[in-house]
């Protein structure tokens, strides 16, 4: 370890629990009332109080990069679940389906995302080293069996579904028609 590299410092199991009930309360409560929600109304739901939260999240920012970063790695994470678990093209499909998802319930989170706070500059690239590899790996699948054509990448799929998800102009079903006709996209000259 360098002079300038500091030293990595364990979470007792105690605090690791706070900060674990503190994002999944945020994550609920941003859902619901916003990233601007009042900090009592996180720390309510979490059970704990706000010495607490101050201690692990000093800056509302903070919180919001960590909420947001554990619902990028939740996503992520289920792509090399559902290729174990399903043939090529249905692991695709349901994982297309979980991140139109994703995007459509971060909509709280984009406008803070946007804000210009240099806290969230590092979050756009979480977010490609992420989830691009966990989709270029069911994209390579899918065209190994022939179900989708080859030469798809991970990058603007990714771009395209952030994009064309509007929330305000889709039904409780709108997802499922796009996922459905980004699949025929695919598909096209697949054989």
């Amino acid at each position: 370890m360098s002079a300038a590299t500091p030293p990595v410092r364990r979470v007792r199991a105690d605090a690791q629990r706070n900060i674990d009930a503190l994002v999944d309360a945020a994550r609920e409560v941003f859902a619901t009332s916003g990233v601007d929600a009042p900090v009592r109304e996180i720390t309510t739901r979490a059970g704990v109080g706000l010495a607490t939260f101050y201690r692990h999240f000093p800056e509302r920012s903070d919180l919001v990069t960590a909420v947001f970063r554990h619902e990028v790695d939740a996503c992520a994470d289920t792509a090399a679940t559902l290729a174990a678990e399903h043939e090529p093209l249905d692991a695709l499909i349901r994982w297309l389906h979980r991140f139109t998802r994703f995007v459509g319930a971060k909509r709280g989170l984009a406008s803070a995302l946007h804000s210009g706070n240099p806290a969230f500059e590092p979050l756009p690239a979480y977010f490609t080293q992420r989830f691009q590899p966990a989709l270029d790996s069911l994209l390579a699948a899918a065209a190994a069996t022939g179900d989708i054509r080859a030469g798809v990448e991970a990058g603007p799929l990714l771009g395209a579904i952030s994009r064309l998800y509007s929330p305000a102009n889709l039904d409780e079903n709108g997802d499922d028609r796009m996922v459905a006709l980004l699949i025929d996209g695919l598909r096209y000259q697949a054989h």
